[in-house]
Order: C-alpha cells, then structure tokens, then sequence
C-alpha cells in the first residue's frame, strides 16, 4: 500500500470535548490535513518536546526514549495504519541496527515518542482519502497555541478518535457542504472532520 509522508501543521485546543485537543496532521508537499483528537497529556507531551522545553523529571514519554536508547534501540518511523468507528491504529517501527520490530500504540502516544525520535510519521492513502480534509490556500498553520499548551499540566485522557457527527444529521447535503466550507474557512479542522464524516455518510448509503 502507498504510504503518505505527514507533517504536525496543528494542535489547539478542542471545540467539542472538554479537556481535549486537535493534532492536525498534514500530507507533506499537499493540501490534505488529518484531524486527530487526543488527550491532554498526550498534547502537552508532544508541545513540550516541539517548544523544546525540558521538564524537572522526566515524562512518560522521555522515559521510554531514554529507555529505549539505552539498550540501542531507535524509532525509524511510525504508521498510522488503520481507521476503525473514528479510532486511528498507528504503530512505531523500532530498530537495534540489526533487527527491526513493530510495536502497536496509540496514535498519540506514537506521535508523542515520533518527535522526540525524529521519526517520520506516515498513513496510507487510503486513511487519508476517507478521513482527509482538502485545504484551499496557505494560512492553514496554526501553531500559536503550542506554548501553552506545553506549560499546563493535565492528566486527563480521551479516546483518540473524531466526535459523531450526530448533530448534522438534520442538515441537507447542500448545508453540509456549506457548513465544510465555512469550518474549513475558519480552520476549525475538528469540526470539518465530524461535518465530512456525516458527508460520506450520506453518500455511501
């Protein structure tokens, strides 16, 4: 299967679920973004290492990198392999320099362990053609909320999947692809994702 090259374009606070937050992913060299919600802790482990900002005692997180190169042990890349009811599968791909193992984890935390590795982060096409957002223009970073985000301290967690769209089922497909657009214009990238997910919906019945 092809597999597509992410980048983090995003991580803000989220619209829909106290307590959680957005980790936008976004296909290197294009326009498609993949909204991801996931859990407090997991966003601050992740601004923290991207703001470069260095914790009294080691997270979780850390921990598990120090760990790991103690025994020689490397994050090569990892996979966001599957989408099952709005729940991404990822896994890391470890290696010793003479084997190499895959190891499942949550998205978040695979993405948290990718930026303190310098891991590249990747999907299939597929994933990012069923769950992708297409962004139109060039204003679509917005990273402002990184560094407060890493300076708070929550250990509250949510599953890592993309509200129901249940509040749109009353909406025409007219609306809907109005309502996308406005989301997509205001770059509330979770809300888009719930408003495309009732979208193809629709259109697969």
């Amino acid at each position: 299967m092809k597999k597509v090259k992410l980048d983090i374009v995003g991580l803000s606070y989220s619209q829909t679920q106290s307590g959680a937050y957005a980790l936008v992913l976004g296909e290197v060299n294009g326009r498609r973004r993949l909204p991801i919600i996931i859990g407090a802790f997991e966003a601050q482990a992740i601004a923290i290492e991207i703001e470069k900002m260095t914790p009294t005692r080691p997270l979780t997180h850390d921990l598990f990198k120090s760990f790991a190169q103690a025994y020689q042990v490397e994050i090569t890349e990892i996979i966001i392999y599957n989408l099952v009811d709005g729940v991404f599968f990822a896994k890391l791909i470890c290696t010793d320099g003479k084997t190499t193992q895959e190891i499942d984890a949550r998205t978040s935390d695979a993405i948290a362990l990718a930026v303190r590795f310098n891991a590249a982060i990747y999907t299939y096409e597929f994933i990012l053609s069923s769950a992708g957002i297409v962004i139109e223009g060039n204003d679509f970073l917005f990273l402002e909320n990184m560094d407060s985000i890493a300076k708070e301290h929550s250990s509250e967690d949510v599953p890592t999947s993309i509200p129901n769209a249940g509040g749109y089922h009353s909406l025409s497909l007219e609306e809907l692809q109005q309502k996308l657009e406005e989301a997509l214009a205001e770059e509330a990238y979770e809300k888009a994702a719930r408003i495309r997910d009732e979208i193809n919906k629709r259109n697969s019945q």
